[in-house]
């Protein structure tokens, strides 16, 4: 007879208390990778959001914050760069494509970028997946406008709705461009990314919502109707940031040099990995404090476990003593303990794996449309390594009884408490 066969059967015996372990050590193993795959699906979705991109550029400023601004929409920039030198670089031989981006004005709390229709074309996030529409399309009007898909879910906008921008971030209170309303052509498909969370205009058309105003301000005694902006001179002036893409990356070194030298105004190239490195360097702390918790939880449910089994080995004296009755040494006694820590903890992290397999699978789209979040179904490369630590912590925790049960005599097995 095997000890494993005695130990199953032992556990069949104690439902109740075997049932609770297996509860906790799940529900442990389940937080745990859970925070981990967060994590680090979290980190994928920032990089992801500047996929495909060589170089981002901006006025001089410090590297994360041209990407908090340029990218996620997190802070504003303190500078603009001119139309000139934007076509100054896009003419460089070593540039592939560019897509401007002009940040400044809002609609209800959303950001609203003006860009090109090569944004939809150059864009990239994830695994280089393209940019798609979930109704109409890209913007072919002066005053259209395409809306992400988390602008769409909370104000309830669908194509052919009529919005107005504010000037300006903020609250309601800004000043609002009601004489040049936009209408819906486009809502986007969920990425995950900041653009999710924004509307997209042409250039044009930011220029000319901004015809009558001047340093931030309207000008006094002009109005210029939507129909006679039409007609004006509507070239972008200055962006805020662009996007560039390169034929080579192996330029990329080159060409952030000769935009950081430009001489004609102060530039800032970054390389939006390195950026993104900088940035997850500074939240490093909060991702410390993360797996903290859940190594917390986890210590937590295998010191449950540890006293349930400690706990029963009073009750299990007479077991023990009728296995070395029949001739079980010590040794397969501490044995037998571990080998049930080992079981239970095996089948903790089968049961806790597997929920959360089902729980990232259903609300996968839940987490993406409402958080922005794209988790994987896939596990994470750092949950290996946590699976192991949690194994051996239960293999380990097994020798506490095992250990206590080695010292118990036979004698003391079998005596007869009143």
């Amino acid at each position: 007879m095997s000890l494993l066969y005695v130990t199953l059967r032992s556990l069949s015996q104690r439902k109740a208390g075997v049932a609770l372990s297996l509860l906790t050590i799940a529900l442990s193993v389940f937080l745990l990778l859970g925070v981990e795959r967060v994590r680090a699906d979290a980190r994928q979705g920032f990089a992801g959001s500047v996929s495909g991109v060589d170089l981002l550029v901006g006025a001089r400023t410090g590297p994360v914050s041209l990407l908090l601004y340029a990218v996620f929409h997190v802070g504003e920039a303190t500078n603009n760069i001119t139309w000139k030198s934007y076509k100054d670089i896009a003419a460089m031989p070593e540039v592939a494509w560019t897509v401007p981006l002009s940040l400044g004005d809002s609609h209800r709390g959303f950001r609203v970028t003006g860009t090109t229709a090569d944004f939809f074309r150059h864009y990239r996030y994830g695994r280089a997946n393209r940019l798609s529409f979930a109704d109409g399309k890209p913007f072919d009007d002066l005053y259209d406008a395409v809306i992400g898909s988390q602008v769409a879910r909370r104000l309830h906008y669908e194509v052919g709705d009529t919005i107005v921008l504010s000037h300006g971030l903020g609250g309601a209170l800004l000043a609002q461009h009601a004489d040049k309303p936009f209408r819906i052509g486009g809502v986007l498909a969920p990425t995950g990314t900041p653009v999710d969370a924004s509307i997209l205009v042409s250039l044009p058309a930011i220029e000319a919502i901004h015809l009558d105003w001047r340093s931030g301000v309207p000008l006094p005694g002009t109005a210029t109707t939507a129909e006679q902006a039409r007609h004006a001179d509507l070239e972008p002036k200055a962006i805020t940031a662009a996007l560039v893409g390169l034929r080579s990356r192996l330029s990329a070194f080159a060409v952030q040099r000769a935009i950081d030298e430009y001489p004609e105004e102060p530039l800032l190239a970054v390389l939006p990995g390195v950026a993104l490195g900088e940035l997850w360097h500074l939240v490093g702390a909060a991702e410390n404090a993360l797996r903290v918790v859940s190594a917390m939880v986890l210590l937590a449910g295998m010191s449950g476990m540890l006293a349930t089994l400690v706990g029963m080995l009073n009750e299990r004296r007479r077991e023990m003593a009728v296995l070395r009755s029949v001739g079980a040494s010590a040794r397969a006694i501490f044995a037998l303990l571990v080998i049930e820590s080992t079981v239970l903890t095996l089948a903790g992290m089968i049961a806790g794996w597997l929920l959360l397999a089902l729980v990232t699978a259903a609300a996968h789209d839940y987490l993406l449309v409402n958080a922005g979040l794209v988790v994987d179904q896939a596990p994470a490369p750092g949950e290996w390594p946590l699976l192991g630590a949690v194994f051996a912590v239960g293999v380990l925790a097994g020798c506490i009884p095992g250990w206590m049960a080695y010292r118990r005599s036979l004698a003391d097995g079998l005596q007869v408490r009143l």
